[in-house]
């Protein structure tokens, strides 16, 4: 364990890899630089089901100073929780999308059962000077179950994605239950200020709390730390990245594959959320309203299949090949086709090297967290000749990325008008704003966010706030 810095236990739903080599994601990325930096524990799901489910003999790996230690669901669980609450309840919800949200009490039941069978496994490897880290939506319960175990240690809690509005979140028949034990956490932690306020106004609206200096929340005797914490990338890395043999192979694939022609790029999960209709119907509306891009420009979309079990990604993914088949039929060509959509992943390296070919990366979520898309493009370009990032203002990035051309995603007129800006730019322009924006994304790294969170975790708590193991009690849903 790196000296000076207590031991940090990591909660998430999937664990590792702790390397950066491969696909791994934000949190991934993330985490596995904080752990290799201070050493620690990684807890979370295995990946697989077995009968014994929650009650499966642990699974351990070390590398260095970091034990992965994991266990499995089993069917049932993980039906109910991830399947069911976390991903039909809460992703819609919190993405805005009550219309897409759905309710049952058999789904809430199994994700408070997981949430309190892996605080109950996790316990017991805990030690009183721990620092414990629990992220995103699957694990809102899981704070207020350790203190339930006895734990007494500080635990920060990092939500990934929104966090909606109070008007749509009370649309969750336990809304009330999910936020008293959330403030079982010392701190909270959101992406972005506009999360922060919505938390914040819950607290106030429906439990009668009240705000504090700090940006600190009050609710009956118990006092917690909310803030927003913007996740990074590792900058440097991902730049390295970009002039690797591996990226220099596809950035030259891509090259050659558009010839002449401007490459416009997107790279996105399959997920409604990411606003992958809309974008699609804006490129039509450029190859409608400038016919001169006509022949002249090609917009790749890498869209890796997420969730496919579910019925509402299934629509998606036939609802974007009709999309893309009606757009290619429509304009295309015997030399040129305008739109190619693939369904598959590739590494971080491939990906760094398609970002540097691309002269216009399109990141257009109707609602989204960070995105970390976003600072990979900026990271990846040639700083001699770089590309133009259109970002939606509903993308946590805006924040820190004010140089990008910020669009409507739901406009079709103003994604159309962005990407003939995009594609006209000066090259003394696109400079410019790639200047600015590599200079956020290079100060605003995954390890300032790590250390920003964490440092303020291991100051949290003081005289004035309430015990966390008497919050508990409050905070436990009954």
């Amino acid at each position: 364990m790196a000296e000076g810095h207590r031991r940090l236990v990591a909660v998430s739903n999937r664990v590792g890899p702790l390397n950066d080599e491969g696909k791994a994601g934000g949190l991934a990325v993330g985490l596995s630089d904080a752990l290799k930096r201070r050493g620690g524990l990684w807890f979370g799901w295995s990946g697989n089901t077995s009968p014994e489910g929650t009650f499966s003999e642990a699974a351990t790996e070390i590398e260095g100073d970091v034990a992965m230690t994991t266990i499995d669901m089993n069917e049932e669980e993980l039906d109910g929780f991830y399947y069911g609450y976390a991903n039909r309840s809460l992703w819609p919800l919190l993405h805005y999308r009550l219309d897409l949200a759905e309710f049952d009490r058999q789904s809430d039941r199994i994700y408070r059962s997981v949430n309190q069978r892996f605080a109950a496994r996790l316990f017991p490897l805990l030690e009183d000077d721990d620092l414990v880290w629990v992220h995103d939506y699957h694990f809102f319960y899981l704070g207020s179950e350790l203190r339930q175990c006895g734990y007494t240690g500080k635990i920060g809690y990092f939500l990934h994605i929104p966090f909606c509005a109070p008007e749509i979140f009370t649309a969750l028949p336990a809304s009330h239950d999910i936020v008293r034990s959330m403030l079982a956490y010392d701190v909270i932690g959101f992406q972005t200020d506009t999360d922060r306020r919505n938390f914040a106004n819950f607290c106030v609206r429906e439990l009668g709390g009240e705000k504090l200096p700090g940006h600190r929340i009050k609710v009956g005797e118990r006092i917690v730390v909310a803030d927003s914490f913007p996740i990074g990338i590792d900058a440097p890395g991902y730049a390295r990245f970009a002039v690797s043999p591996e990226a220099g192979e596809h950035e030259e694939m891509v090259r050659g594959m558009v010839g002449d022609r401007l490459q416009i790029i997107g790279v996105d999960r399959m997920d409604y959320s990411k606003g992958l209709v809309e974008r699609f119907r804006g490129f039509e509306r450029l190859l409608e309203e400038y016919p001169e891009n006509r022949g002249s420009v090609q917009f790749l979309q890498v869209a890796p299949l997420s969730r496919s079990e579910l019925d509402a990604y299934v629509e998606l993914r036939s609802e974007l090949e009709e999309l893309a088949g009606h757009i290619n039929g429509r304009f295309a060509t015997l030399e040129w086709t305008p739109l190619q959509i693939l369904t598959r992943g590739f590494t971080r390296r491939a990906l760094a090297g398609i970002y540097r070919a691309a002269r216009v990366c399109l990141v257009t979520p109707l609602r989204d967290g960070m995105n970390l898309v976003a600072k990979e493009y900026v990271a990846a370009q040639d700083p001699e000749d770089p590309g133009v990032l259109i970002l939606s203002r509903f993308a946590g990035a805006r924040a820190e990325l004010q140089d990008a051309l910020v669009i409507n995603p739901y406009s079709t007129d103003d994604v159309a008008r962005a990407l003939q800006r995009a594609l006209t730019m000066p090259l003394e322009e696109r400079k410019r704003r790639w200047e600015s924006m590599r200079a956020a994304v290079f100060h605003g790294t995954a390890a300032h966010w790590c250390d920003s969170f964490l440092d303020r975790l291991e100051t949290a708590g003081g005289d004035d706030e309430g015990p966390a193991a008497e919050a508990a009690v409050e905070a436990h849903p009954s």
